[in-house]
């Protein structure tokens, strides 16, 4: 919530300065996102009248000014705004000033060679909106050269305050108020209000409540003849700095009471009410919706209700949803003369459903799904209803009121000076520890509105009634006591632990074993876990007494067991399995024996199974590509540099199509295409990928300091350069190779290569393919030009050429 820090010194006094006062809060709990100091909006500017105006003599656009803003010669300054006359009041920034909202400083300067000392300045200048056909003229008593900001309410800080979730009570400026008296010992001033007495009562208006459990207050006010304008200065500055755009008196009305009680309130237009109803006689209800009611809010959207949308009706027609949004049919417009005023209370979950059910959150519902405080809905009312008379000039002629509220809005508990003092702990005192004393307890319990009475002295025991405006969140014993811990001040309390005690965390093993399943998962892989015993028919490893000769073995990979894992999934009906599995490998080493944890998985099948109708029902196999791209990501998101190298050592992967995974010189698994034999026998789909790597030479990379802590590298906000580079290269040379030989070469400007075309066949050399790649040029410090990119593309070349026996095309 946005507070006006001036309009919270009407309510209590403070001494202590906008910032200061951030900082208590957030160390209360209420967390200040944002300070927004709107007196360095205009600082520098002043109160000028223009004393003469006369066209430019060089732009036909421009005024030439002589402005007098209170110095011993008038200020020659030259404005282009078409409002711009002679007699009028206007915002002068002076020679010094600087415009923040425009990043501007006001310096003397040349105008189509014409001197202009200072500015005539626009809202939009200010600040105080985005958009400004013209300069700001003032109206009212002005002195020349007095600070412009007083008169435009730039004299004000505004807080950005987070109040926790059960602290509906601080939605509102009187919540805070109350929150700010208790912290800083400042005298209260809530804002009195009178109790209005309708001149005449009416049976043209009734209330039928029928869901008395959701609404268990509803008043009705009618008053007529207001008269719809604009609202007075000073309300649509406390609406803008609050974020709420005012809208006409009444409306704004309405608004202000939400922001200074956390009351919502909503005004139908009586008239419409009787169109919409064709009845001179209204009868206000408030029900549930029904089965295909629909009903156009404000917003303009229609909306089609569910049973769980709460309505107030017009002799039963939806009007609006209650505790949430007005209906467009009903609201008060430039036209409106009759208004009728609805103050109601609502109970949070019934509101809370409805509103989530439409998918609307508003300033109302915020409030009536947290709580709004049951006992001062009349002073809201009545201070609402003050402000509409005096705005508007409308008079008050009935009242209907349907009151099922309970008697009491309050909660009695027992607080132990004992029990706190073991809750809390001590508190620093001097240069000592101590425990709360019982009449800081006392103090700070009577600031936030409760009454303590002592019911026991030893030990101390207190019985304390607590305020209607807490009511719903003051409930236990262990609320109290943390309420006094929030005001006597969290930092104030010791920090001491627990002889001995040991603060628990995870690994960097085991952080990083997270960080891989997570990664892969997100790829869409489901994680397994097999029995780390196997057959002993090509395990290493014998078990001297195993439980079942299938059983009797140690494994010495994971592939085997994802394998037979994807067999029985099929074999099942459970279509194809993509899985991996970290888990713990055995295997010889001479005759020692050795263990360590390794990273396995398994592709197959369609990657797009789920799409297959645009492929006419046909499942496409997966591309070695595609189930290479699976690791390429896990890789990237582990800043493992991993390469690829053709082998063909593993009986059970395709001679062509499997490679050795090498971090840096160290090789630490595999990853290729199962073998057709092997696929035939087992009655698996056409293409199955498999990996497997060792995991402790990997952590042992990524555990490294510098790839733990995350680094933030700018984007770069120019266009990128690309150029392609085709050439003939022999069969045996690894795109790898090429690909890191032009990143060399092209240094920091070269910022990535990607592989679009391979072709052989016709018309290339035997014993070679035609490769084309992208090359992609950009700088972080402007847009590149042909002449910046050419030397650069050229080493490239020369590079390729020297480096391997390529035949450039391009």
């Amino acid at each position: 919530m946005r507070i006006s820090f001036k309009w919270l010194q009407e309510f209590v006094d403070i001494n202590i300065s906008p910032q200061e006062l951030a900082k208590t809060l957030t160390i209360a709990g209420f967390e200040v996102e944002d300070i927004e100091d709107r007196r360095t909006w205009a600082d520098g500017v002043v109160v000028g009248r223009v004393l003469e105006c006369d066209r430019h003599p060089n732009a036909d656009k421009l005024s030439l000014c002589k402005i007098d803003i209170g110095e011993e010669t008038p200020s020659q300054i030259v404005c282009g705004a078409p409002n711009i006359r002679k007699d009028i009041f206007v915002p002068i920034a002076t020679l010094g000033t600087y415009l923040p909202n425009v990043d501007l400083k006001i310096k003397p300067a040349k105008l189509r060679g014409v001197e202009s000392k200072g500015m005539v300045c626009s809202l939009a200048e200010l600040g105080l909106s985005k958009e400004s056909e013209g300069i700001k003229i003032l109206e009212g008593d002005l002195s020349i050269g007095q600070d412009v900001r007083p008169l435009l309410g730039l004299d004000d800080v505004i807080l950005d305050i987070t109040a926790t979730a059960n602290r509906a009570d601080a939605l509102s400026m009187v919540g805070i108020a109350r929150e700010v008296a208790a912290l800083t010992g400042g005298e209260l001033k809530l804002p009195t209000t009178e109790i209005i007495t309708p001149n005449n009562q009416t049976d043209n208006l009734t209330l039928d409540i029928k869901e008395t459990s959701a609404c268990p207050a509803y008043i009705g006010t009618i008053i007529e003849n207001v008269k719809i304008a604009p609202s007075p200065q000073w309300l649509q500055w406390r609406l803008e700095a609050s974020g709420v755009r005012p809208i006409n008196n009444v409306v704004d009305v309405t608004n202000y009471i939400l922001l200074e009680w956390g009351q919502p309130l909503h005004a139908f237009d009586r008239k419409k009410l009787t169109q919409i109803t064709n009845s001179q006689t209204l009868n206000i209800g408030v029900r549930f919706a029904q089965e295909n009611e629909t009903l156009t809010t404000l917003d303009g959207q229609e909306r089609q209700l569910k049973e769980q949308n709460l309505l107030i009706t017009a002799n039963n027609h939806p009007i609006a949803l209650g505790g949430v949004m007005g209906g467009e049919e009903s609201e008060v417009d430039d036209n409106t003369q009759n208004i009728i005023l609805e103050a109601a209370l609502f109970e949070p979950v019934p509101i809370r459903r409805s509103a989530r059910s439409q998918s609307i959150r508003t300033e109302a519902s915020t409030r009536y799904e947290r709580g709004v405080n049951q006992v001062q809905l009349e002073k809201a009312l009545n201070h609402a209803v003050t402000l509409i008379t005096d705005l508007a000039q409308g008079n008050v002629t009935a009242q209907v009121t349907a009151d099922n509220r309970r008697g009491e809005f309050t909660n009695t508990i027992q607080l132990r000076l004992n029990r706190l003092h073991q809750v809390l702990g001590k508190v620093i005192d001097g240069e000592g520890l101590t425990d709360v004393a019982p009449q800081d307890v006392e103090r700070i319990l009577t600031d936030l509105g409760c009454q303590l009475k002592v019911e026991t002295e030893n030990p101390l025991t207190w019985v304390v009634t607590v305020p209607p405006y807490r009511y719903r969140d003051l409930e236990r014993e262990i609320d109290l006591i943390e309420e006094v811990a929030r005001l006597y001040g969290y930092d104030r309390f010791t920090d001491t632990l627990p002889p001995q005690s040991q603060v628990g965390y995870l690994s960097s093993e085991v952080t990083i074993q997270r960080q891989i399943s997570s990664a892969l998962r997100g790829l869409g892989l489901t994680e397994l876990v097999q029995y780390s015993l196997v057959s002993p028919e090509k395990a290493q490893i014998k078990i001297a007494n195993p439980l079942f000769s299938e059983y009797s073995a140690l494994r010495s990979n994971l592939i085997d067991g994802l394998i037979n894992a994807f067999e029985y999934n099929q074999a099942q009906g459970n279509g194809h399995l993509n899985g991996f599995e970290i888990g713990r490998v055995f295997w010889l080493e001479g005759d020692k024996r050795c263990e360590g944890d390794a990273l396995g998985g398994i592709l197959g099948g369609d990657l797009y199974r789920d799409g297959i109708w645009v492929n006419s029902g046909k499942p496409q196999p997966m591309s070695w590509y595609e189930a290479k791209g699976v690791l390429e990501s896990l890789f990237s998101s582990l800043k493992a540099p991993i390469t690829y190298q053709a082998e063909s050592d593993d009986e059970r992967l395709h001679p062509g199509r499997t490679a050795g995974l090498w971090l840096h010189k160290t090789k630490i698994g595999v990853f290729g295409q199962l073998h057709p034999q092997l696929r035939q026998e087992r009655d698996l789909p056409e293409s199955v990928y498999v990996f497997e790597l060792k995991l402790a030479p990997l952590m042992d990379y990524i555990s490294q300091r510098y790839l733990q802590i995350p680094t933030f590298k700018a984007y770069s906000t120019y266009p990128n350069v690309e150029r392609d580079l085709a050439f003939f290269a022999p069969m045996d040379l690894t795109v790898a190779e090429i690909t890191n030989a032009m990143r060399k070469a092209g240094g920091k400007t070269l910022v990535d290569v990607k592989l679009f075309d391979e072709y052989k066949g016709e018309n290339v050399p035997d014993g070679k393919r035609s490769l084309a790649f992208s090359l992609i040029y950009n700088s972080p410090d402007g847009t590149l030009k042909d002449t910046d990119v050419d030397p650069i593309h050229n080493k490239v070349r020369d590079k390729l050429a020297k480096q391997f026996p390529v035949e450039l095309r391009s």
